[in-house]
């Protein structure tokens, strides 16, 4: 557990190091537009806090381009919504706790039939603020809230065209990365639990236990969380004008992601059957070669990690600028490639001599897992992939005027429809 949590600080370290200054810019976008919408409010209205222009600005100016006139719009409409609410109940009847609490309970029920999404109870808090000030400053108080509102949707959508976004191409290959990593030290602390509780039974199927848990958790909720990050990252290139003349990314990625994903399930499946194996058998590592299914399998876990460790750094350099990738880099991967292969045929091996069921069980299900991740991975391919990219296409120049089509000489004149069949000679044979 102490490894674990050694390992996700370094990954935290890392990253910080790496992202600190994009995070420094977005932080800095976001206060540009929103002190720009509250002078421009001012201006507006003088002698006044219109403090919603700013916060519109805030949440309109943080999303993607694809989907900034949505949010402007719905942020719009959930004001507008909230404010009319507002304004007919303090005609109506007073602020009292009931009369909030059926403003409220409108507002929400309003807000989901709209489908406001992340700006539904936008409705409740305008409503509340206008009904606040009483029947008599309720029109005022509406009109204000609804142009401060459009001054920081417009503000937050000019910062957006003006000035937009970078795309987290290599954040979601930094975070995809950070996947293949998690695997791969779990596969990498479960070799060394197999070489260190050899010859002690409860100790491994407690130590399986735990590695089928950490295997969980990383498809449960490391898999989907990098999605999420890959997912913004294909969003950000739609309608932004930094994506012009860059290649797109995303396809590579997300093929990358889902190969770790059936690789962490395919892992996750092998850590249940040794669980399985290991619980309630006293007897088991009395069998005649358990101790060689042991190493042999600790030896495939080394091997699994390091081609999923190279997997993960192969996709990273996808992402990353030309200047970042050295010949050395393919050259590791290169080696790690050749691991897969050799723990197929260890496993292969180890199934002609291993006589025992439950053994003959964990030995295929390594086995399966293997060829599983020999597939989902296919290093070699990715390599060649990798280097069609970073190849230079040359451009051949365009004639400034076609040459006609050069028609082919014909020694026989052409067949017409009816004409016969004609049987060709038989060549001689070789003597």
């Amino acid at each position: 557990m102490r490894d674990d949590w050694r390992g996700r600080l370094r990954r935290e370290v890392a990253r910080f190091r790496l992202g600190w200054r994009g995070a420094l810019l977005w932080s800095l976008r976001i206060t540009v537009a929103a002190t720009a919408s509250y002078v421009a409010a001012t201006l507006i209205f003088p002698g006044t806090q219109p403090l919603l222009a700013p916060l519109t600005a805030m949440l309109v100016v943080q999303v993607t381009p694809v989907s900034l006139l949505a949010s402007g719009l719905d942020r719009v409409v959930a004001v507008v919504t909230g404010v009319a609410l507002a304004t007919g109940f303090a005609i109506v009847v007073p602020l009292e706790w009931w009369s909030l609490g059926v403003l409220i309970f409108v507002s929400i029920t309003i807000g989901q039939a709209l489908r406001l999404r992340a700006n539904l109870i936008e409705v409740a808090i305008s409503a509340m603020l206008v009904l606040g000030v009483g029947a008599l400053g309720a029109e005022a108080a509406a009109g204000q809230r609804i142009a401060e509102t459009l001054v920081g949707a417009a503000v937050g959508i000019a910062a957006n065209l003006l000035f937009p976004p970078r795309i987290p191409t290599r954040d979601a290959g930094r975070e995809i990365e950070g996947l293949a990593d998690a695997v791969s030290d779990l596969l990498t602390r479960s070799a060394e639990g197999l070489e260190r509780l050899e010859g002690e039974l409860d100790p491994v199927a407690r130590a399986a236990g735990g590695w089928l848990g950490e295997a969980r958790r990383i498809t449960h909720h490391d898999v989907p969380r990098v999605g999420a990050v890959l997912i913004r990252a294909e969003q950000s290139r739609r309608l932004n004008v930094r994506a012009v003349g860059t290649p797109d990314l995303a396809p590579g990625l997300r093929h990358g992601l889902e190969a770790l994903e059936h690789t962490a399930l395919s892992v996750r499946s092998m850590y249940r059957t040794l669980a399985d194996v290991t619980e309630g058998r006293p007897d088991w590592l009395a069998d005649e070669g358990a101790e060689d299914v042991l190493l042999c399998l600790a030896q495939t876990f080394r091997d699994l990690a390091a081609a999923v460790d190279a997997f993960g750094e192969l996709v990273r350099l996808e992402a990353a600028p030309l200047g970042q990738v050295r010949s050395a880099d393919f050259g590791a991967l290169r080696e790690a490639m050749e691991g897969l292969p050799e723990a197929r045929a260890r496993l292969e091996e180890l199934g002609t001599v291993v006589t025992d069921p439950a053994l003959q069980e964990l030995q295929a299900s390594a086995l399966a897992t293997v060829r599983r991740v020999e597939r989902e991975l296919d290093l070699g391919q990715r390599v060649r992939r990798q280097l069609q990219l970073r190849r230079p296409v040359p451009h051949r120049p365009v004639p400034l005027r076609p040459h006609p089509p050069v028609a082919r000489p014909r020694d026989y004149p052409e067949a017409g429809p009816e004409a016969e069949t004609v049987r060709m000679p038989r060549l001689p044979e070789d003597p």
